[in-house]
């Protein structure tokens, strides 16, 4: 049988500096992760990266880290050569980079779309192809996407609209790589509470996601905290591999499929 823990393993994190992918760094570095390779896109995160290093490095593990715009697949090929390299092998790969923009449809320029895609889509699908290049038998997989796939909203149509797309990406990994024993899978979570969310959202809707799910009044901020999602995260790259090809909404009851 295979060991489906996390000790001994070997992460990379895309996104892995600060809010929920540094925060899962952290998480899987004091599970006894053996090494763990964190991404950031600009020198703007570079301080947050390095405490999330020093984070890492306290619990036990190896830490590295790197800078890169990964919306090309030459960039993201040399992100996973260049951790694997450091590392020696990957275990789990964890893609947590997103992009939000809130806007009517009919005011999306030609240009925000095609950023919105290269960032939530196009990076998601190279992410999975080197992922099947280059993490190891028995590995685990998993990407970031929204709850919003499971909404009838305006306004999301390109934040949303390219994320739907890994759902299918995911089912079709999970088929490709499975016979490898590589489990793949995405978390939608709902309105987080970090800096990613509230430039994007108004006072009004700011206050409506922070009374929409079901367990609002139980988070201390109304919204779904990052602290929830890292032990979902944990599961499925661990004890929970025999879930592969879904994707799951873990919103305190805030859309559903």
């Amino acid at each position: 049988m295979a060991d489906h823990g996390i000790k001994g393993k070997t992460v990379l994190i895309a996104g892995g500096a600060k809010n929920l992918g540094g925060l899962l760094a952290k998480d899987l570095a004091a599970q006894g992760a053996k090494a763990v390779a964190i991404h950031y896109n600009s020198t703007s995160a570079k301080a947050e990266a390095e405490k999330t290093l020093a984070a890492i490095k306290a619990a036990g593990a190896e830490a590295y880290a790197f800078q890169a715009d990964l919306t090309s697949s030459a960039a993201m090929e040399k992100l996973f050569t260049d951790a694997k390299a450091a590392m020696g092998s990957i275990d789990i790969a964890v893609n947590t980079v997103g992009k939000v923009l809130k806007k009517p449809m009919v005011e999306i320029s030609e240009a925000e779309f095609d950023e919105m895609s290269a960032v939530n889509s196009k990076t998601a699908f190279f992410f999975l192809k080197e992922a099947g290049k280059q993490v190891g038998d028995n590995g685990k997989v998993c990407t970031l996407v929204t709850s919003l796939l499971g909404a009838f909203t305006p306004f999301y149509a390109s934040y949303a609209g390219t994320k739907a797309p890994v759902e299918h990406y995911t089912r079709a990994a999970s088929k490709e790589f499975g016979a490898r024993g590589i489990s793949v899978t995405a978390i939608g979570p709902g309105p987080m509470d970090t800096p990613f969310f509230y430039p994007a959202e108004g006072a009004d809707a700011v206050a409506y996601h922070k009374t929409a799910a079901a367990l609002s009044p139980f988070s201390k901020t109304g919204l779904t905290d990052i602290q929830d999602i890292v032990p979902w995260i944990r599961f499925l790259v661990s004890d929970g591999w025999w879930m592969t090809g879904q994707t799951i909404l873990v919103n305190g009851g805030y859309t559903t499929k």
